[in-house]
C-alpha cells in the first residue's frame, strides 16, 4: 500500500498562484512605503493596492516572449491596472526596484509559510514520541550494539532518544527559518543606488521581515543552505526511526512492526508477507533531502554580486525539500503512533542467550570482590564463548564455577544477573528528558 500525502498545504504554498501573490505583496509594500516618504503619489499607491492583480496564465504567456519572469509579472500586473481604468498608476509599480528585490523578499515570505507547517509537524512528532516513550518506559528489551545483543534497555529509551533529537531538530528549523526572515530592497548590487535603507526598512516592516544588514543583488545563500541542512537533519531523524523499525520487524526479531491494515497486501507472490514499506519509503526519501542540502551548499558561492546559477537549483530544492520533509514528518508520526509492539517477544529475545547479556556486570562484580580484572575477564569470557558456540546456559555455568563461587556468594551472583539492577536508573533518565 502506498502511503498518501494528506497535507496539501505545502504544495499550495509553492504554487505559481501563491508565488506571484507574494511578489505582488512585495511590490505593493514598496509602493506604500515610498508613498509614505512622498516618492510615490498616495493615490497611485492606493489604486495599486485596490486594483493590482494578475492571471498566472497571462504571466506565463508573456514570459514565453520576453524570457524574464519578473518582467512578465510586472507587465501582467500593469495590464490589470489598465483593465481597471488606472493605467497611469501602474508606472509607480516596481519603482526603484530590481528583480531580486522582489524575488528574494517574496521567497522569504514563502519560506516563512513553509516553516510554520514544518514546525507544527515536528511538534506533533515529538508529542507522539513522548506518548510512546512513557508507554514503554519500563518495557524491557535487549540493547544491541553492532546488531549483536549487548545489555538490557527499555523500549521507551529509544523513544526518549528520538524525542530529544526531535527537539533539537525543532530548534534548528526554527533558528534557520528565523535566519531567513529577511528581505532586501537594496538594488542591483546592494548599494541602495535608487532608494535608501530607510525605504527598505519600511518595506520589510510591512512584510514582517527584517532587512538584510548587507546584501549584493541577492540575500546571501548560506542562510538557505542552513535551512535545507536543518531539513536534512530532520529527515535523518525520520530515517533513523524508520530504520530501527525495519530491523525490529525482521522475522528473526519481530519485536515491533508497522501497522498492517485489514485488507493490506504485502506481496503479489507471497501472501504471508508484512513488509515495512512505509519505513523503507522514509529511508529512501530522506536521501533526497540530504542530496538537496549538498546542492544548497553549492549555491553559496556566486560570481561577484550575483549570477543565476543558484536560481534554477532553488526552484527545485526548496519546494522539494520542504514538501518532502513535511511528508517524512507526517509519515514518521503515523509510524510511531500506530507502531505494533510485542513486549513478550522482546523478553524472549533478551533471554535467548541465557544470561550472556549480564557478562559485563559479572566482570565488574568479580573485580570489586578482589579478582584481578584480567583474570575475571578471562574466566567470564571463557564461559561466554562456550555458551555462545554451544547455545548453553551461561548463568548455570557461572553458578557452577568454583573460581567464581570462591569470589562471589550465591546472592551476589544472583544480583549480577538482576534486570532491576541494570535498569535502576531508567526513571532518572526519563526525568532528565521529560522533567
Amino acid at each position: 500500500m502506498i502511503p498518501r500525502y494528506t497535507r496539501p498545504e505545502m504544495g499550495r504554498i509553492w504554487s505559481d498562484q501563491n508565488k506571484f501573490q507574494q511578489w505582488l505583496e512585495v511590490e505593493l509594500a514598496a509602493s506604500e512605503a515610498l508613498a509614505e516618504l512622498g516618492v510615490v503619489p498616495d493615490e497611485a499607491a492606493r489604486l495599486l493596492r485596490a486594483h493590482a492583480g494578475f492571471d498566472v496564465g497571462r504571466i506565463l504567456e508573456i514570459e514565453k516572449e520576453v524570457r524574464h519572469d519578473v518582467i512578465a509579472f510586472t507587465t501582467a500586473v500593469a495590464e490589470s491596472m489598465a483593465a481597471a481604468g488606472h493605467a497611469d498608476a501602474s508606472r509607480w509599480l516596481h519603482y526603484g526596484l530590481t528583480s531580486n528585490d522582489v524575488v528574494d523578499s517574496a521567497q522569504a515570505l514563502l519560506l516563512q509559510q513553509t516553516s510554520a507547517i514544518l514546525l507544527r509537524g515536528l511538534e506533533g512528532l515529538r508529542s507522539a514520541l513522548k506518548r510512546r516513550a512513557l508507554e514503554f518506559q519500563r518495557t524491557v528489551q535487549i540493547g544491541r550494539t553492532h546488531g549483536v545483543h549487548a545489555e538490557p534497555i527499555t523500549f521507551g529509551l529509544k523513544f526518549a532518544i528520538w524525542y530529544e533529537e526531535a527537539g533539537r531538530d525543532l530548534a534548528r528549523v526554527r533558528a534557520a527559518a528565523e535566519g531567513l526572515r529577511v528581505g532586501k530592497i537594496s538594488g542591483a548590487v546592494g548599494t541602495f543606488a535608487h532608494i535608501g535603507p530607510e525605504v527598505e526598512e519600511r518595506i520589510c516592516a510591512r512584510l514582517n521581515l527584517a532587512p538584510a544588514p548587507v546584501a549584493s543583488q541577492v540575500i546571501q545563500r548560506d542562510l538557505h543552505a542552513a535551512f535545507v541542512s536543518a531539513l536534512a537533519l530532520a529527515a535523518a531523524l525520520c530515517e533513523k526511526i524508520a530504520l530501527e523499525v525495519r530491523h525490529l520487524q525482521r522475522t528473526e526479531v519481530r519485536e515491533a512492526e508497522e501497522y498492517f491494515a485489514r485488507g493490506q497486501k504485502g506481496s503479489s507472490a507471497m501472501p504471508h508477507k508484512r513488509n515495512p514499506v512505509t519505513s523503507e519509503q522514509i529511508c529512501g526519501l530522506a536521501r533526497v533531502v540530504r542530496a538537496n542540502a549538498q546542492a544548497a551548499f553549492e549555491n553559496v558561492a556566486l560570481w561577484h554580486e550575483r549570477d543565476i546559477s543558484h536560481s534554477s537549483v532553488e526552484r527545485v530544492i526548496l519546494p522539494d525539500s520542504t514538501i518532502l520533509t513535511d511528508y517524512l514528518i507526517e509519515k514518521t508520526t503515523q509510524l510511531v503512533d500506530k507502531l505494533l509492539v510485542y513486549p513478550e517477544r522482546m523478553r524472549r529475545n533478551l533471554e535467548m542467550t541465557r544470561g550472556l547479556v549480564f557478562s559485563g556486570q559479572l566482570l565488574q562484580d568479580l573485580a570489586a570482590a578482589g579478582m584481578l580484572r584480567e583474570q575475571a575477564y578471562r574466566v567470564v569470557q571463557a564461559h561466554a564463548m562456550r555458551a555462545w558456540e554451544e547455545e548453553g546456559d551461561f548463568r548455570a555455568a557461572i553458578e557452577a564455577d568454583p573460581e567464581i563461587r570462591a569470589a562471589l556468594a550465591p546472592e551476589q551472583i544472583a544480583k549480577a544477573f538482576s534486570l532491576e539492577r541494570q535498569l535502576r536508573n531508567v526513571d532518572k533518565i526519563f526525568e532528565r528528558v521529560f522533567g
